[in-house]
């Protein structure tokens, strides 16, 4: 299929394609079936839950370029569910389907360097931060951000992984800690003095119209997300307005087409600074799915087909918990939570993806609550958690 001629909208019952197998990808596999398309998920293991729902899947390693091109000229467009996908893959694809998110928004969201410097060009204030690819870099990385600061790997790592908190100790700290992450590039960032940590949830269509769920409140355990609240407290309509058109320039700037979540820092001052993005549906938008008519995953469908996005349809307060397959250890040896205590709660949704080996730190599930206010709701998920370990 040459992407030129692609028709401005793909219609059901096409087959639209999914680049990687994970949850994500099962929840768009649901979402695109609800709309009546079929999926082909191209992944390098089978079993992972968008294989066990998708109506076609190949089996391969990404560097399998022959048998990326194959999946590709099978499908009428194709999106991905981790930002981490190789380029030659993408650029695989995209010689015979349109890719939505598109190479740009990649590049831009697979390293840390280009997405601080986009963020910096387009006006998007963001904390202190410094490039690092030598030893000698370090003592002007310190003048830059000062410590405390986080080291990050310029590219990979996500829920902690990569990544080195520096307290004191100056340059030779932050060279230790360099050579600690394999002495790669990596960007050192200044920590910032925030109230709390925020995403948007945007989608844009091919015709520019944007559409934004958030700002969602978010809470980390473990570097992993733990809760996400919407509407999040403490948030005014001014501020609001002003975290939706952060997220709005971030697409317009990128051309994006598809789904993207920028997370944000809430400053005591009450405004924002840009940390970073992740161009795909997003842990903290699996809230949009009970709390809103129209959910993060059906936007993604859509807008890979060339379709304008939908007005997100806020229906109620909502929050979620993440469902690690710490829960199933809870009680110090490898047991099934107590789903049912949960599902008996009015308002309260279980979301499991499939996985069938439980791991600490594993994403297995999430659940949602929903409830007349934020706060309400935030207990309510709380309750329904506590209830998984009865």
């Amino acid at each position: 299929m040459n992407p030129t001629s692609a028709p401005s909208a793909i219609l059901p019952p096409a087959i639209l394609g999914m680049l990687g197998g994970g949850q994500l990808g099962a929840m768009f596999v649901d979402a695109a079936h609800a709309l009546g398309y079929r999926v082909h998920v191209f992944s390098p293991m089978d079993g992972e839950p968008a294989c066990l729902n998708a109506d076609f899947k190949t089996i391969a390693p990404y560097t399998d370029l022959a048998a990326v091109g194959q999946f590709a000229q099978s499908v009428a467009a194709v999106s991905y569910e981790f930002e981490n996908v190789p380029e030659a893959a993408a650029a695989a694809c995209a010689a015979h389907a349109p890719v939505r998110p598109g190479r740009r928004v990649l590049q831009v969201a697979q390293h840390r360097v280009l997405e601080k410097t986009f963020f910096s060009e387009n006006g998007l204030a963001c904390a202190p931060w410094a490039r690092i690819a030598a030893a000698a870099d370090a003592g002007k990385a310190l003048a830059a951000c000062g410590l405390p600061a986080v080291l990050k790997t310029a590219h990979g790592g996500y829920d902690g992984k990569g990544q080195i908190v520096i307290k004191d100790g100056g340059a030779a700290a932050i060279e230790a800690a360099w050579l600690r992450l394999g002495g790669v590039e990596c960007v050192l960032e200044a920590f910032v003095d925030f109230t709390q940590e925020v995403s948007v949830v945007a989608a844009r269509g091919v015709s520019g119209k944007t559409v934004c769920y958030g700002p969602i409140l978010n809470h980390h355990r473990h570097h992993i997300l733990d809760e996400s609240v919407y509407p999040a407290p403490s948030v005014t309509p001014a501020m609001q307005e002003e975290a939706l058109a952060m997220a709005s320039r971030v697409m317009a700037a990128l051309q994006a087409e598809g789904v993207l979540c920028l997370e944000l820092f809430q400053t005591r001052g009450g405004g924002f600074l840009c940390n970073e993005m992740a161009p795909r549906p997003h842990n903290s938008g699996h809230l949009t799915m009970d709390g809103f008519g129209v959910s993060q995953f059906r936007q993604q469908v859509l807008t890979l087909c060339g379709r304008d996005p939908q007005d997100p349809d806020f229906r109620s307060p909502v929050a979620m918990r993440n469902l690690l397959g710490d829960l199933w250890f809870a009680g110090g040896s490898l047991r099934e939570p107590n789903w049912q205590a949960a599902r008996a709660m009015p308002g309260v949704t279980v979301h499991l993806y499939g996985k069938t080996q439980a791991r600490h730190g594993r994403k297995m599930g999430h659940l949602n609550a929903v409830a007349e206010t934020a706060k309400q709701a935030a207990e309510l998920a709380g309750h329904a958690y506590r209830a998984l370990l009865t």
